[in-house]
């Protein structure tokens, strides 16, 4: 009877246990996770009660409350309640999952064990990654690479690592590699020897992929599909077919089965080296080697979306839809497309770096074609705002029956503000006039700390890279942004993430066009686009009289209403100024946010204040207790043992909140 009585009595306790840790850990507790904390503190506490005690005594279960009284029990129950919790703080401190405003878990809802094997996995793939980095002396090479001597063996340590690491590694150097505007010469020569081979998917992977998306049978979709990929990569692979429905020729683009859950976990691991390296390196942490991996990640994860690339298409057809410059945009089957297939419009032409004989066969100018392509870039960057972002030579066709310029791939799209676009139009231009004021005032528009900086001595610092370019037949468009990037790291300033991708994707434009016609300019050919521009902005409203008006009412009815408070607000300034009532105030506590931060500042603050109180207290008692010989002496024991139980509850408890404010996003 007294095993079943003990039971009984663990069981309550484990309940009460349970309600009690609950409302002390604080809100948002995840129930798994509170429910395996306390049945791991009950057992473990139990066994130790029951070794050490209960079962070398008549332990007696009946009176509940003498047993309460024991000062057994309740050392038992209070280490069940503080082993709970700490059990708790631990599984919070490894649990890899991200936590939003509210404190709500971010996460795709594996199960526990799931969750334990996956952080195993990525765990292990990190020190594989870490221990490659370190055997090809990143480590060591890390330490020198502001020394120009040193370069060449950082940039083949860097690439040796990537190559070893395979997978996402690979494709991020490829990534880096066209970042001229960042990293030296010697590391694009490095980054460009990396090659990924891909193997095909398998015909039966490619039948699975299409029955698992096509909401019909794939018969009865395409009367025809090749099994032979047009062409393969790491995220996924693109064929050509026949609509059944339009006997229409189009490519359909597969994405990899397996390729969302790998990403998924390298792409992590990537950004945590990203930030170990950094952590090694005054150099990475200059260059933002961290913040470029976590870019890549995020446009890599849009990438593998096939539904975004579909939109991207869209919205730069509908930018170009009026444009004079003639260029043609795939159209996409939204019908038979998802976010794991994409069937868009097949182009029969070649890439504009091996189209000779199409140029010759239309006889294309080869530079007002460059310039058309040119021109097309910049209306979508300056003045629509969305380009796209990656236009080497292989994303630029030329159809073989018409001869017409095409745009391919469109996974990856840039996007400009307003105040960005207007700082590219003026460093473009700037460098077109070899103007360093303007190239700063273009500058100042694409960083986000400008005001931080010394002006003239900016200046000064440009104006030294553009004397190295002045008087000179061509300009080295990617030396030049790196030299410019150079400086803007040197002061301390950063680049907007998305003037970052406009740069990166004008430089490799540079690329593409010199292949075209070797002697394009893009600076020249910058500022003549924005004179035509504003002489075509100037001539609108006599051409088009009606647009004009339509634009002026819709610009009238936006300012009228605040133009006729202005009166009366002028009047009502006027009084507080005679009066002498002008007051300025700023109160910090009027945004509900900075209220709520300083207000849960000051809580944490004070039970930090009050658990150190009752540990101090606590010690000083058990201190003051060794030199009494008293029955009191007792007394002072079981306060000071209650405030140290006390003092590790309130610090557990606020340890668990930094951690979930570590991890919030």
């Amino acid at each position: 009877m007294n095993g079943l009585q003990f039971i009984g009595q663990v069981v309550l306790f484990s309940i009460v246990i349970f309600f009690l840790s609950g409302r002390l850990i604080g809100s948002q507790v995840n129930l798994f996770r509170r429910i395996l904390s306390v049945v791991l503190s009950v057992i473990l506490t139990t066994f130790v009660f029951w070794y050490t005690y209960v079962r070398d005594t008549d332990y007696l279960m009946g009176d509940v409350m003498q047993n309460v009284m024991n000062i057994a029990t309740l050392l038992w129950v209070g280490s069940m309640l503080l082993l709970s919790m700490l059990f708790y703080l631990l599984f919070e401190l490894f649990d890899p999952i991200a936590i939003d405003e509210n404190g709500a878990r971010m996460t795709d809802r594996k199960s526990f064990i799931m969750r334990i094997i996956q952080q195993w996995r990525r765990q292990k793939r990190l020190r594989q990654v870490v221990q490659i980095a370190v055997t090809n002396g990143i480590t060591r090479t890390v330490k020198y690479a502001r020394n120009r001597d040193n370069d060449r063996e950082l940039a083949i340590a860097l690439r040796d690592t990537l190559e070893q690491c395979g997978g996402i590694f690979i494709k991020f150097g490829q990534v880096l590699s066209t970042r001229k505007e960042l990293f030296s010469p010697v590391f694009i020569d490095e980054l460009e020897k990396l090659q990924q081979n891909v193997r095909p998917l398998t015909a039966e992977q490619v039948n699975e992929v299409l029955q698992a998306n096509l909401t019909q049978p794939v018969e009865e979709v395409f009367s025809y599909f090749s099994e032979e990929p047009l062409a393969a990569a790491s995220i996924g692979q693109v064929h050509k077919a026949v609509l059944r429905a339009t006997n229409e020729q189009v490519a359909v683009k597969l994405l990899r089965p397996d390729v969302k859950e790998i990403m998924r976990d390298d792409l992590s691991i990537l950004v945590e080296f990203a930030q170990w390296v950094s952590s090694k390196s005054v150099w990475a942490e200059n260059l933002g080697f961290r913040d470029l991996a976590i870019g890549f990640a995020a446009s890599l994860m849009e990438e593998i979306d096939f539904q975004i690339e579909a939109r991207n298409t869209q919205q730069v057809a509908n930018v170009l839809r009026a444009s004079a410059d003639k260029v043609h945009i795939p159209r996409i089957y939204t019908h038979y497309s998802n976010a794991n297939i994409l069937v868009m419009e097949y182009i029969d032409g070649k890439s504009v770096a091996v189209a000779d004989e199409v140029y010759e066969q239309f006889q294309i100018n080869r530079h007002q074609f460059a310039q058309n392509l040119f021109n097309s870039f910049l209306e979508q960057a300056l003045i629509s705002g969305i380009f796209h972002a990656d236009p080497h030579p292989g994303n630029i066709y030329i159809a073989k029956r018409t001869g017409t310029m095409t745009l391919l791939d469109f996974g990856a799209v840039g996007r400009l503000a307003a105040k960005q676009q207007d700082g590219l139009k003026q460093f473009l231009i700037g460098i077109a006039l070899n103007d360093a004021s303007v190239v700063y005032e273009g500058v100042a528009e694409l960083v986000e700390n400008a005001a931080e900086v010394d002006q003239e001595e900016m200046e000064q610092a440009i104006g030294q890279v553009l004397l190295k370019i002045s008087y000179t037949e061509t300009v080295q468009t990617d030396e030049l942004i790196y030299s410019i990037f150079s400086i803007a790291r040197e002061f301390g300033l950063h680049f907007y993430p998305s003037v970052s991708t406009a740069l990166r994707a004008l430089v490799t434009l540079d690329g593409t066009l010199h292949t075209i016609d070797p002697n394009f300019d893009i600076f020249q050919e910058a500022r003549a686009f924005s004179s035509h521009y504003i002489q075509a902005a100037m001539k609108r409203p006599f051409k088009e009289p009606l647009t004009t008006k339509k634009y002026l009412e819709e610009e009238l009815a936006l300012i009228l209403p605040t133009i006729r408070k202005i009166p009366r607000r002028m009047n009502q300034l006027f009084k507080k100024v005679e009066s002498g009532k002008i007051i300025l105030h700023h109160d910090v506590f009027s945004d509900k946010h900075n209220a709520m931060f300083v207000t849960q500042l000051f809580s944490r603050f004070v039970l930090l204040f009050v658990g150190i109180t009752f540990g101090l207290i606590s010690v000083a008692l058990l201190a003051i207790s060794q030199f009494m010989h008293t029955a009191y002496a007792i007394y002072l024991n079981t306060v000071a043992y209650v405030g140290l139980f006390l003092c590790a509850i309130l610090l557990v408890r606020l340890s668990i909140q930094a951690i979930r404010d570590m991890k919030r996003t």
